[in-house]
């Protein structure tokens, strides 16, 4: 199988999870069983992954750089979110606001416990550098003066490098870092006397739909880290607006004869109407 069928396959199985990730959230809020029925999806994606990628060689290193720094971890950080967040969920005392926020923040503070033991490789990837990754992201290619992960001669060499399992770490905390503090202010003391918004939807819902999901696909939101589900539930709260079965209307906005950015398309024509508009005054 050529590389390039490799990527192609591997963009339809994210994409393809994405969206059986998200019709999760429809079956309720409690986050143990979404989690629970989360990390089955995840995994038997991952195994399809590994199928795909396992016995192939890469024709050149870039490709192969590709694969396991941006392309795996995608698939790895969801497994370790759902992880993280089953595991907290599943042990959280069952008591008052002021202890959940102490047990939430105890959670925050692991995470800073986490970024400042590999604050070095942090800086590597928050900086985007390359200069290392032909040792860390090729298969049976390491750097020992890197630090290595204590579980790294378990891992199937054939589907792992010595840092792309790091990489889904940190997509994974980000995503965490912002589930901990929705949690830290829904358990606030102040939170119920909290103003609501002075703003409402009064535009087609479907039309919102749209254009969630258009932000959403160019990972607009938390840098692409975070589910459909998530966003839509925050959107719905903060324009005082219930938008339904929203895996159905963007699977009609998808299929629809007229085109899927008909809103979009109204957005931009009413924008350049406005600004030409005034640019003749």
């Amino acid at each position: 199988m050529v590389t390039k069928t490799i990527f192609k396959r591997t963009s339809q199985l994210l994409e393809d999870l994405d969206v059986k990730i998200n019709e999760v959230y429809a079956d309720g809020n409690d986050m143990i069983k979404i989690s629970e029925k989360a990390l089955l999806i995840i995994d038997e994606s991952i195994r399809k992954l590994k199928l795909l990628v396992s016995d192939h060689h890469f024709d050149h290193i870039a490709e192969e750089v590709l694969f396991f720094k941006k392309l795996k971890p995608q698939f790895i950080s969801k497994f370790i979110y759902y992880s993280s967040v089953l595991d907290i969920e599943a042990h959280k005392p069952a008591a008052g606001n002021k202890t959940l926020k102490k047990y939430y923040e105890a959670e925050q503070e692991k995470l800073k416990n986490f970024y400042l033991e590999h604050s070095e490789f942090y800086s590597y990837y928050k900086r985007e550098a390359t200069y290392l990754d032909h040792k860390i992201f090729v298969r049976n290619s390491y750097d020992l003066k890197m630090k290595l992960s204590s579980g790294f001669y378990n891992y199937d060499p054939n589907f792992t490098t010595s840092h792309d399992h790091m990489i889904a770490r940190f997509i994974s905390n980000q995503q965490f870092d912002q589930y901990v503090k929705r949690q830290i202010e829904g358990s606030s003391e102040d939170t119920a006397s909290k103003l609501l918004s002075p703003l409402s939807w009064s535009g087609s819902k479907v039309g919102l739909i749209e254009l969630i999901y258009a932000l959403y696909q160019m990972r607009c939101f938390n840098g692409g880290n975070i589910e459909l589900s998530e966003v839509i539930k925050f959107v719905e709260k903060s324009l005082d607006c219930d938008l339904g079965n929203f895996h159905k209307t963007v699977f009609e906005i998808r299929t629809r004869k007229q085109g899927p950015t008909k809103f979009l398309q109204l957005v931009g024509d009413n924008l350049n109407q406005h600004f030409m508009t005034h640019e003749a005054e």
